[in-house]
């Protein structure tokens, strides 16, 4: 029995999901609307395009490095993207590809940055997050362009009851890249390059090359997200995504990933992502001024590193 308990309370996840429990049943309690079909269509609908962002953020935090440039990655790759097929006439499937070229450029140039110069990724992505941004104002002109209408939206973004399509591209990425982090080489690389990277430079394990690989993924799925974003609004608005990058980094470290790097979990993501769409939803459903979201946040986020540290000592204090 001790050892299971020690099992659980070694899961980086744990303290989240707990603290998921207890605010869902807090606001079932406070607003029976909460628990309603129509709702949770609601509370779907609205989590893929900021879990899809929080998968590639966690991943690169595990590798010990930081991404604040994803918030305008989502706006730029989209952006291009209805630029490449509206005003430069490129067929829609090549337009998407030439918008995600752009948003895995900007991993390329973060990571190349932050490594070749030895300098701290915070730095690199926050100087990135002002270029890009002020990219995707500039080729705007500081309004969204016209929206092709031959985008294939529906493969996207189609509405299929509860959820939209978008939750089905989220779930898949979730699964690739939980099988990746969790049962694979790379996956072990991964972890091993945000928390123990001297060792395993030692081993023969080439951290740059996995660091450039992490960038490169934060930034393609932050494109992506920004992408199905657009093509559900229809509109390619130079201000998508502002916030978004610190809103990912709370719920990767609400999830149970470690700002040092080397502890992280798809389970931490994808709870920590819910928790925040939780209370976000929840505090409308109850009436309460929103304006209180980004305070619940920011205490959740000291809680849970809080939380999660006194787990981790309780769990190796166990025989």
């Amino acid at each position: 029995m001790q050892s299971i308990t020690k099992a659980l309370l070694s899961r980086p996840e744990i303290s989240a999901l707990v603290m998921l429990i207890v605010v869902v049943v807090g606001f079932s309690l406070y607003a029976p609307q909460f628990m309603t079909y129509a709702n949770m269509r609601v509370l779907l609908f609205a989590l893929p395009e900021l879990g899809i962002v929080v998968l590639g953020v966690g991943i690169l935090m595990i590798a010990g490095e930081f991404d604040l440039s994803v918030g305008s990655v989502f706006a730029l790759s989209p952006l291009i993207m209805v630029l490449a097929a509206g005003r430069w006439g490129f067929d829609p499937y090549l337009a998407i590809v030439i918008g995600l070229g752009v948003a895995v450029l900007v991993g390329y140039l973060n990571g190349w940055i932050t490594l070749k110069f030895n300098i701290p990724s915070f730095v690199t992505t926050l100087g990135m997050l002002f270029m890009a941004r002020s990219a995707a104002v500039v080729l705007s002109g500081g309004f969204p362009p016209p929206f092709p209408s031959d985008f294939p939206t529906d493969l996207f973004v189609d509405d299929l009851g509860l959820f939209r399509t978008t939750m089905i591209w989220f779930a898949g990425f979730a699964v690739i890249l939980g099988v990746m982090l969790h049962f694979s080489n790379l996956g072990n690389w991964i972890y091993a390059t945000g928390g123990q990277p001297q060792a395993a430079s030692d081993m023969g394990i080439n951290t740059r090359r996995v660091k450039m690989l992490c960038f490169m993924l934060c930034s393609f799925l932050a494109g992506f997200a920004g992408m199905v974003t657009t093509l559900r609004l229809r509109s390619a608005l130079p201000s998508l995504g502002e916030g978004v990058e610190l809103q990912a980094i709370a719920a990767a470290v609400i999830g149970g990933t470690a700002l040092t790097g080397g502890i992280g979990s798809m389970i931490g993501f994808i709870v920590g992502t819910t928790l925040i769409r939780v209370i976000d939803n929840g505090l409308v459903m109850s009436r309460i001024d929103a304006n209180w979201f980004k305070f619940a946040i920011g205490a959740l986020t000291i809680l849970a590193v809080i939380l999660n540290t006194w787990v981790r000592r309780r769990a190796r204090a166990m025989k």
